[in-house]
């Protein structure tokens, strides 16, 4: 990629934080949806699971072989492609006729999607090639989250009340034409020095490996331990093909040497359980605030505030943190914050009364701010840059498991204690096994956020990137490693 002047790099990131914004807009405005959804379609709970996870699964599936596929033949090109079939998905979305349409062109938005984040974090990190001033880029970007938090439970309550829940889709068409103008305009294009040959068998093993453990998982409560014993196995059998598998290979899907370090591999878990816990967090609360309490979405959506606006407040005060200190503080802060929310809400029912819920959701928000920056930065920080677009694209990759892992844990969890017949008078202690489990996923941020920082954690993570540079050299000398 050329060196492109201060205003240019700015420009880039604004571009780029743009596609962010509409992939994470859709998560929260669909969360304030799906009561309206459930009416409208006649969703079970598993049904409503299926309409966040299934969009999350394509993605947490594709992310790698986007990431590579951008490295190897353009990120401009596969961001450019994102955008369009992003864009189409999401008016496919607004015209589904019924729950299973809604499903299969949630996964067509999501093959969308899955070109955007990572090839995006990728054109963000070979932009800004400075460490500092990368930190606080990502910074920026992780505001994004915060700004679609924030506006997307307001924009989709006020858009579920006034039109329905169809229109909540129409807000990407106009937002991502205008990232794609600009993008065509204004983006340079650029691809790794080497290119990374395509691996259909590791592909597969990914898809089947998260396909069948989020059906094991979401069925479970409906269809019995005998019915989802198949998936299971299936997915025990991908997991153990991959670990044999890919290792094999000069040029693998996932590159299993990045998880001899320590701040990458912890990095990897922390991003799915803060990521579990979001998702497990947005589902519990908007069924809670809606099908329980019987606000209207608007209403809901701005019980949300609490939440969103410290994400948008401590992004980039994280951002500047790593940047400055490293990632240790900020995941300290993240796991505190975090587990304290959950302790509120499992062991005291704070969403039983107004102030510890606004308590409640406000240190959520402060945790959630705090966690996305070291994620990224620790991800993509001593890799080579010729493997930037996988690197990132594994840490997309995790945030996106772990959302699916949260809403289908969760939301198993939740169904398998509610009854139907007296939902508002089970929910409460139906949910809080569910609050407990997001109370492990705080503590699994603040233990890894603590142990995988700190000076033996940073020497793992010199001696990876010193292996990993030097088996480059050797490939493009033409040596056999």
């Amino acid at each position: 990629m050329p060196e492109l002047s201060h205003r240019r790099r700015q420009l880039v990131l604004a571009i780029c934080c743009m596609s962010l914004l509409i992939v994470s807009l859709d998560v929260t405005i669909l969360n304030v949806a799906l009561p309206a959804m459930q009416t409208d379609l006649h969703a079970s709970t598993s049904g409503l699971q299926w309409t966040i996870d299934a969009y999350t699964l394509v993605l947490a599936s594709l992310l790698m072989l986007a990431g590579s596929t951008a490295d190897r033949i353009g990120r401009k090109r596969v961001f450019v492609v994102g955008l369009v079939v992003f864009s189409l998905g999401s008016l496919l979305c607004s015209l589904a006729p019924d729950l299973n349409a809604l499903i299969w062109f949630r996964m067509i938005q999501a093959v969308g999607g899955s070109m955007l984040n990572p090839v995006a974090m990728s054109i963000i990190t070979n932009t800004f090639t400075e460490p500092r001033e990368r930190a606080r880029a990502i910074g920026v970007w992780g505001a994004v989250v915060g700004i679609s938090m924030a506006a997307g439970p307001l924009i989709g309550g006020l858009l579920v009340d006034s039109v329905g829940w169809r229109s909540i889709f129409w807000i990407n068409l106009p937002v991502g034409v205008v990232a794609l103008l600009l993008t065509l305009k204004f983006i340079p294009e650029s691809r790794a020095p080497k290119a990374r040959r395509a691996d259909p068998v590791g592909q597969l093993l990914v898809i089947a490996l998260f396909g069948s453990l989020t059906y094991a998982i979401i069925e479970a409560p409906n269809s019995g331990f005998t019915a989802i014993l198949p998936f299971a196995v299936l997915a025990l059998v991908a997991l153990a093909g991959l670990l044999w598998y890919e290792p094999r290979r000069d040029e693998p899907l996932i590159d299993l040497r990045f998880f001899r370090s320590a701040p990458f591999s912890g990095a990897t878990v922390i991003a799915i359980s803060a990521f579990s816990a979001l998702g497990g967090f947005l589902f519990l609360s908007t069924l809670y605030l809606q099908n329980v309490v019987g606000l209207d979405a608007l209403h809901a959506g701005l019980w949300m505030l609490p939440m969103a606006v410290p994400t948008f407040l401590c992004a980039p005060i994280s951002g500047r943190l790593v940047g400055s200190r490293g990632p240790r503080i900020s995941l300290l802060i993240a796991g505190t914050a975090m587990t304290a929310s959950a302790v509120l809400f499992a062991g005291f029912e704070a969403e039983t009364s107004n102030v510890s819920r606004f308590i409640g959701y406000a240190l959520f928000g402060i945790g959630f701010g705090f966690v996305n920056a070291p994620i990224t930065n620790t991800a993509v920080s001593g890799m080579p840059r010729a493997q930037a677009g996988v690197a990132a694209a594994v840490a997309s990759t995790s945030r996106q498991l772990g959302q699916t892992l949260g809403v289908a844990v969760v939301g198993a969890v939740l169904a398998s204690g509610v009854v139907a017949s007296s939902y508002k008078e089970t929910f409460v202690s139906a949910a809080r096994p569910g609050w407990w489990i997001l109370v492990a996923c705080g503590l699994a941020v603040l233990v890894l956020g603590a142990v995988t920082s700190g000076a033996w954690a940073r020497r793992t993570a010199e001696r990876t990137a010193e292996k990993l540079e030097s088996v480059e050299v050797r490939e493009a000398a033409g040596i056999s490693a």
